[in-house]
């Protein structure tokens, strides 16, 4: 299953909808889109994952990447509305530890 990036700027903060399965054949096309907000020097990032399926090791290196970049340019990062599975993978991987997920999208624009 192929991944759809969707990206909406609300107020100062870039939103990026993953939708889809973020895998190893996806994550590049992924960290891609993501880097180009990067380059822009946004500070304020939020990945929903209301409507991503799947999130394989690819896709956690991605996560912690752009976060790692977030923090190293003075900016922040958020991870919104994970399904079951996908919080179930943060879970065992011990990315919801490392990583700032919040249940809804509101609860992660308020925390920016």
């Amino acid at each position: 299953m192929a991944l759809e990036v969707k990206v909406n700027e609300v107020d100062d903060v870039v939103v990026i909808s993953l939708l889809g399965n973020l895998d190893t054949n996806t994550a590049p096309e992924a960290e891609t889109e993501i880097n180009k907000w990067l380059e822009k020097e946004s500070k304020k990032m939020l990945v929903s994952l209301e409507e991503t399926k799947y999130v394989s090791s690819a896709g956690l290196r991605v996560f912690l990447a752009t976060a790692k970049k977030m923090t190293a340019a003075g900016g922040a990062v958020k991870f919104c509305s994970p399904n079951e599975v996908v919080q179930e993978i943060l879970d065992i991987s011990g990315f919801s530890s490392i990583l700032d997920v919040k249940k809804t999208m509101d609860e992660a624009m308020a925390s920016l």
